[in-house]
């Protein structure tokens, strides 16, 4: 099957939206698919830099740059985009995008839209159109909370539409690691100390006070934080200066290739989210999110914390997680010395997480929609 997909996000980055659409393309391709991803911009990108910034181990794809000029609000890309689509004589359009998938829906053309989030503002108009037309369609979310709200927002819509599709991650990156205390070493962490980490940006509701916090509550750890822009990095550092935490350290943003060790290198692995999560855009996602940096935990087979929210136990349990309450450092603070405490748990929950990430590979993810039917 040819797929032609499409984002609005800048390809190469190391944005999430740009990382959740090319890592669906590799679930995609190894799947067998043949893939033409178009993105703003002008000129073709050539694979070696995809590969390269995104970590890839799938068979090569075409991504071609499409105009979209200022002001247009994305109609010339949009309009470009299905123009493509036919020329490639693609089976169905993949896209990001709302108005993409509505005009895809109106001019006949089979479509899935992935959706992270609900609509909001003129994307309410576009996706009532889109899920009125009667032309075959999947709309792909990634998690049962964020179908849920879609089937009550929208009641015409038809629940065999609807697929649930967590994010995932590749597997090959977790392979040949090396052990806790080597990879620590390659690292230039401390050794005989527990290293304390989180991954991802520092926006609004990810805890980064809440680490900062559990690090004057542990001077015996280190705590690391792997990503952010430089803006918030430097924040952070401040903010970790001015409080006297000499045991906390921001990295700033880490390549892919380089993230599995650094969490390989890692006791402990965080997910500290407040009750409201802020994205790039603002908002709030604790009731939908599927966090990337969720299965790449599990992958890594270390002892996970995180944030007691209802759509993470959608994948984690306590069977695999230590669960701690939202915006509580007490809370935390307990959790965590609950499992210092207990080595045999630690080892347990880690071996049970990693056992359960092997259902959330980019691959095991694109098999869902290819399949094609509802997991409710």
């Amino acid at each position: 099957m040819i797929i032609a997909c499409s984002t609005t996000s800048q390809v190469p980055s190391d944005t999430a939206n740009s990382i959740q659409a090319v890592m669906a393309c590799d679930g995609l391709r190894r799947c067998g698919q043949e893939i033409c991803l178009f993105v703003p911009g002008e000129g073709e990108v050539p694979f070696s830099e995809i590969r390269d910034q995104y970590g890839l181990y799938c068979r090569p794809f075409q991504t071609n740059r499409l105009a979209s000029r200022p002001g247009m609000h994305r109609i010339d890309f949009t309009l470009s985009v299905l123009a493509e689509t036919r020329k490639v004589h693609a089976d169905v359009l993949y896209t990001w995008t709302i108005q993409t998938a509505a005009a895809a829906a109106l001019g006949g053309l089979r479509s899935a839209y992935e959706i992270h989030d609900m609509p909001v503002g003129g994307g309410i108009h576009w996706f009532d159109l889109y899920t009125r037309t009667k032309t075959p369609k999947k709309i792909l979310c990634i998690t049962r909370a964020l179908r849920g709200k879609l089937l009550e927002r929208f009641p015409h819509l038809r629940p065999e539409d609807c697929l649930i599709m967590p994010n995932g991650f590749s597997p090959e990156d977790y392979i040949a690691l090396p052990e806790l205390a080597e990879a620590k070493r390659q690292m230039g962490f401390a050794a005989g100390r527990s290293a304390i980490s989180c991954s991802g940006h520092l926006y609004k509701g990810r805890g980064s006070s809440l680490f900062m916090e559990l690090a004057a509550r542990f001077p015996e750890a280190d705590f690391h934080w792997f990503g952010g822009t430089s803006e918030a990095v430097r924040s952070c550092r401040e903010e970790a200066a001015r409080a006297g935490l000499d045991n906390v350290v921001f990295h700033g943003t880490v390549p892919r290739k380089q993230l599995p060790l650094a969490q390989a290198a890692c006791d402990f692995l965080l997910m500290p989210y407040a009750k409201k999560i802020a994205g790039s855009g603002g908002g709030n996602s604790a009731e939908i999110c599927s966090p990337m940096k969720m299965f790449e935990y599990m992958a890594q087979g270390r002892c996970i914390l995180s944030s007691d929210l209802p759509v993470i136990h959608e994948v984690l349990d306590e069977s695999c997680a230590v669960f701690c309450e939202p915006e509580d450092p007490g809370s935390w603070e307990e959790g965590l010395r609950s499992i210092l405490s207990d080595p045999a748990k630690q080892i347990r929950l880690a071996a049970e997480a990693k056992r359960r990430s092997y259902r959330y590979t980019w691959q095991k993810r694109a098999e869902i929609y290819l399949n094609g039917s509802p997991n409710v």
